[in-house]
């Protein structure tokens, strides 16, 4: 069950939906900002999150991304910036 880190960015026009996206998302989250969290999920988990997000959004108003970090890239974070990296995962 390999996991894959990702970068999430989503624009939510509505207040309400904002706050539902980003509690959604808080127990995913590794790392990231407010409205562009950092996830380490599987394939399964993944599609998951994106069925999910479906009913969550309004695609006429809402943007999201899901972007694919390539883990043999080296992160540039500045300030209070910070990514998630670990040599292992374990879920309780």
């Amino acid at each position: 069950m390999a996991r894959t880190l990702y970068l999430i960015a989503y624009d939510v026009r509505d207040p309400k939906r904002l706050a539902k996206v980003g509690r959604y998302f808080h127990s995913y989250r590794v790392a990231g900002q407010k409205s562009v969290p950092e996830i380490w999920v599987t394939d399964a988990e993944l599609a998951h999150i994106q069925h999910d997000l479906e009913r969550l959004l309004d695609t006429s108003e809402d943007s999201l991304h899901i972007l694919a970090l390539d883990p043999r890239q080296r992160r540039h974070c500045m300030g209070q910036a910070q990514t998630f990296h670990t040599p292992f995962f374990c879920v309780v």
